[in-house]
């Protein structure tokens, strides 16, 4: 008997057909919804053409849109690369056979998970000003404080993507003559990449859509674009503005996503490991013990 029949009953011929009542009764659920937005939004005339006209000239695009996505990305691209290598150091050192190593780590790690992201921009913006004088610490106190609180969450995902390889790997290694730093740099690491990549990924979609904390600071970005620049310049556009700044971040994680998936086929096809992909942070009961190790 395969595992699926051990966990799911396949449905009989009243189960199929409650089942079908059940799909048909939400579909219209869902359609009755749409409709009672789209004729709000009419009421208001939120859908007539002069709102709407401004997305569709180049001009509004170069001069608002772009610049706001480009502020976006400057910020999520930096944060990226350096939660990454925060990550890896910490994770790392979380697995140090020293304890003055690994319990400072463990520390710096769960302080900065636990601290709420929008809390850390706050502290990094109103403090900074007082240490390094007055200028514009919008940009600094995002990038900073995405790459605290998302490079702790990767270093327990190194550290799991570490932990998911198994013991026999790096016991083989050392029966070899390998060093320590030989085993984690020759055997391990190579191994747990491909285990870790479909959560560093999903950690790095989070860190995108993040960076539209800065709205809260007036960091300019895709949000702040949006909300308030946008309807600014073209009154009454505010509606227009939210959904083609949606439609653009969706874009974006979609393409971050399948860029992930790539990579992921790409790593497997190319390397053998016996590490069972590591959970997304925030994931329970995933086969392979990388849930536990995450959280």
């Amino acid at each position: 008997m395969s595992s699926a029949s051990l966990l799911f009953d396949a449905p009989g011929p009243r189960a199929r057909a409650r089942n079908a009542v059940y799909t048909v009764a939400a579909l219209a659920a869902i359609a009755a919804i749409l409709y009672f937005v789209y004729a709000k939004f009419d009421e208001k005339g939120q859908w007539e053409g002069r709102i709407w006209e401004p997305f569709l000239q180049w001009g509004t695009w170069e001069t608002h849109i772009f610049p706001g996505l480009l502020g976006t990305l400057k910020a999520a691209g930096l944060a990226a690369v350096l939660a990454f290598v925060f990550g890896a150091v910490f994770g790392l050192a979380r697995l140090s056979d020293h304890a003055w190593i690994r319990v400072p780590a463990g520390a710096v790690v769960e302080v900065f998970r636990a601290i709420p992201l929008l809390l850390l921009i706050f502290f990094i913006f109103y403090l900074a000003p007082s240490i390094l004088g007055g200028a514009d610490y919008a940009f600094m106190a995002v990038v900073a404080g995405l790459t605290l609180y998302n490079g702790s969450v990767l270093a327990e995902v190194v550290r799991a993507g570490v932990l998911s390889v198994p013991r026999g790997q790096s016991e083989a290694a050392y029966a070899i003559g390998l060093r320590k730093n030989q085993v984690m740099r020759m055997v391990l690491l190579p191994q747990a990449v491909t285990a870790m990549m479909p959560a560093i990924v999903s950690q790095l979609v989070v860190l995108l859509k993040d960076t539209a904390l800065g709205y809260i600071i007036a960091y300019v970005d895709l949000l702040n674009t949006g909300f308030k620049i946008l309807p600014a310049v073209f009154f009454g556009s505010l509606i227009p503005a939210a959904i083609v700044i949606g439609v653009v971040y969706v874009g974006l994680n979609l393409l971050l996503s399948a860029l992930a998936t790539w990579l992921e086929k790409r790593s497997r096809r190319s390397r053998k490991t016996s590490a069972a992909p590591v959970a997304p942070p925030g994931a329970v009961g995933v086969p392979g013990g990388g849930a536990s190790a995450v959280d």
